[in-house]
């Protein structure tokens, strides 16, 4: 599925200085004043409401390196990955940033095509009960029934693995049918729901568990980072994107007695790469710090509410650590 925006900003960041050299897809980006992006459809990072309409982390994130390239007249293009033929539009080299997770690439066969590049945000599988269970740690479900999807053959398996490393065991309830999987959640005929945070999340706040709050059980399954990804053809292009949504990170960063923080902590001046003097201020005054952008689409301004946690940064026990110059 795909859809284009077209990227309207109150200032403008284009780039005056040439770069010493032009990557074809840079070159290809500026010829047609758009950049392309793909990514597996999930809650808050890509979510596709029935009018075709899109939101979400990931579109602004490309909407964020569009304007680094692009400025004011840059617009943007996302395919949804859901299907053989929109991977292989991203094997055919179509998309300019590609977010996706390590098994996706191999899964897709584009592992020898691109270029991983920086995480822009860490999915995690967990277990969600109701609010009103005794249950604090997973190790309590301990020969309790828990569900799960088994199209979604990934949280069985994390499951699995987890109970076996505590040498314990549990209940498989496994389903075909989401329907059929929330009701037996919802009368509690499972004592926990596994799956990807993001899609428990979107699942409870949508009534579709009933009306009963829920929480997440602190021991994570499994972590994979969302990479932003680029084409093996342009190494200009991803140092470009790794170094724009590096700055979005790093932005986060708190000042302190003994050390700067923000993105003035890693100042990029990089004239080869057509980035002139002063990019970051514009970027992040533009978009924000990728705090802004995870709150908004996943946090305490979406309809998800979910923690930073390990998408929070290293110094307040999360998981992303830009580079940054001390």
């Amino acid at each position: 599925m795909r859809f284009a925006a077209t990227l309207l900003f109150c200032a403008s960041l284009s780039l005056q200085a040439a770069p010493a050299f032009a990557g074809p897809i840079l070159d290809r980006i500026k010829a047609a004043g758009v950049v392309r992006c793909g990514g597996v459809a999930r809650p808050g990072l890509v979510q596709i409401e029935p009018d075709g309409k899109a939101h979400g982390l990931e579109l602004d994130l490309c909407r964020a390196i569009a304007s680094v390239v692009l400025g004011s007249d840059g617009r943007l293009e996302f395919t949804n990955y859901d299907s053989e033929k929109a991977f292989a539009a991203a094997r055919a080299g179509h998309e300019d940033v590609m977010f996706l997770t390590g098994r996706e690439m191999v899964e897709n066969r584009l592992a020898g095509q691109v270029i991983p590049g920086p995480a822009i945000f860490i999915e995690t599988t967990s277990v969600m009960v109701h609010e009103d269970e005794p249950y604090k740690h997973l190790s309590e479900l301990a020969d309790k029934p828990i569900c799960f999807s088994l199209s979604d053959g990934h949280a069985q398996y994390h499951l699995q693995a987890w109970f076996d490393a505590q040498k314990l065991a549990f209940q498989r309830m496994g389903f075909q049918e989401d329907v059929e999987m929330n009701d037996a959640y919802a009368v509690r005929y499972c004592h926990g729901l596994a799956g990807e945070t993001t899609t428990l999340a979107e699942t409870a706040h949508t009534d579709k568990l009933g009306t009963m709050p829920h929480r997440y059980l602190p021991e994570a399954l499994a972590a994979y980072p969302i990479l932003a990804s680029t084409s093996v053809e342009d190494g200009q292009w991803a140092a470009i994107v790794a170094w724009s949504i590096d700055t979005l990170i790093r932005a986060d960063a708190p000042t302190s007695d003994w050390a700067r923080g923000g993105y003035e902590s890693m100042p990029v001046e990089a004239p080869g790469l057509g980035l002139q003097k002063g990019w970051q201020k514009k970027l992040v005054g533009l978009v924000g710090a990728y705090g802004e952008l995870f709150d908004r689409n996943l946090g305490a301004g979406s309809e998800l509410h979910l923690d930073r946690g390990v998408n929070g940064p290293v110094l307040e026990k999360g998981g992303f650590a830009p580079p940054y110059y001390d």
